[in-house]
């Protein structure tokens, strides 16, 4: 889906790469060694990407690494949008049809973020008719990614609508934080 609105491959799997993991920085051959372009293309796109405000370069030693600057007016934006187009967002629209009949699916801004949570905090709800082995193969491969468990939270439509209404604990804690959609209407989930 980025694809087709950046018409740079480079710069669409630089982007992924650096907003997908917007705790590190990167050196160079490592973005070369990640996204498997060549390295002339990277540098190019790192030129391009710093020129225009997007990326700060920090030099240690005599190395070059860069990372997406968090305080770039779009920053948030651009995270979002990755977390739909790739990892478990992008699994979770690519496989919708083999998950069910999901009517909303988001991911915590904590988890799209990459901050420190609480082990309760749930990562993950999904709300509809999903088949749980298909969507726990799905998680599992995050979790292998990331290297940490987590956390999500599977209820049908009819569920989500009565403890909603009953204003449980648990659903409001979920609501009240940041969130990504993954699918459905924001709006209409948090009504």
């Amino acid at each position: 889906m980025l694809k087709d609105l950046i018409t740079s491959r480079v710069r669409v799997k630089l982007l992924t790469l650096l907003l997908s993991n917007p705790d590190k920085i990167f050196h160079v051959r490592e973005i070369v060694r990640q996204i498997k372009e060549e390295i002339n293309a990277v540098r190019r796109e790192l030129k391009h990407l710093e020129d225009k405000g997007y990326v700060s370069k920090e030099p240690r030693a005599n190395r070059l690494y860069y990372t997406f600057r968090k305080n770039h007016p779009i920053y948030f934006e651009l995270l979002e949008l990755i977390a739909k187009t790739s990892g478990l967002g992008g699994d979770i629209l690519k496989y919708k049809a083999k998950l069910g009949k999901i009517k909303f699916a988001m991911l915590s801004g904590k988890f799209v973020r990459r901050l420190a949570h609480n082990p309760s905090d749930v990562d993950l709800l999904l709300v509809g008719t999903v088949v749980l082995p298909e969507l726990g193969q799905l998680v599992r491969q995050e979790e292998t990614y990331r290297g940490r468990e987590i956390n999500y939270t599977v209820m049908t439509e009819e569920e989500f609508i009565f403890r909603k209404k009953r204003k449980d604990q648990f659903i409001s804690e979920i609501l009240s934080g940041a969130r990504v959609m993954i699918l459905g209407d924001e709006e209409e989930l948090a009504a």
